[in-house]
């Protein structure tokens, strides 16, 4: 599954275009690597997301594209960013 696509179903993002700029900002990681939107994604990936007022890590979980939410990755750490 694609990483926006992914985003967006895990409503980690709500929306893809907004995943998508975020990729592309350099704003989301996979594995500790800048993502572009199109990366390919594997069970057991950890994804970085940057957001002005958190950092969240999560592991992948699953990739079926009848599951939403909570479901497709588990919290590894989510921690608020200084203002």
């Amino acid at each position: 599954m694609r990483l926006d696509k992914f985003l967006k179903s895990s409503s980690l993002i709500k929306r893809r275009p907004l995943a998508q700029a975020a990729c592309k900002g350099g704003r989301v990681l996979v594995n500790g690597k800048v993502a572009k939107p199109g990366t390919g994604l594997k069970l057991e990936d950890e994804i970085t997301i940057f957001t002005p007022a958190y950092k969240i890590v999560v592991r992948v979980k699953s990739l079926s594209e009848k599951e939403r939410g909570e479901e497709l990755y588990e919290v590894i750490k989510k921690d608020r960013l200084e203002e």
